[in-house]
């Protein structure tokens, strides 16, 4: 049976940080639903406008 090795390995060896190891949310949580509706509103407003002012 292998030894049970001792250490997070090479990586914290070499005094690299594990970003997955961390989870910090610092910015404002947004709802997906907000973001799709919110492309959606946008697609329309574009068309609208396109129509309405011909390019």
């Amino acid at each position: 049976m292998p030894a049970k090795q001792e250490g997070g390995g090479i990586q914290s060896a070499a005094g690299l940080i594990r970003y997955f190891d961390e989870e910090e949310a610092k910015g404002p949580q947004i709802d997906p639903r907000f973001v799709i509706g919110g492309a959606i509103v946008m697609m329309i407003v574009v068309e609208v406008l396109h129509w309405q002012i011909p390019f």
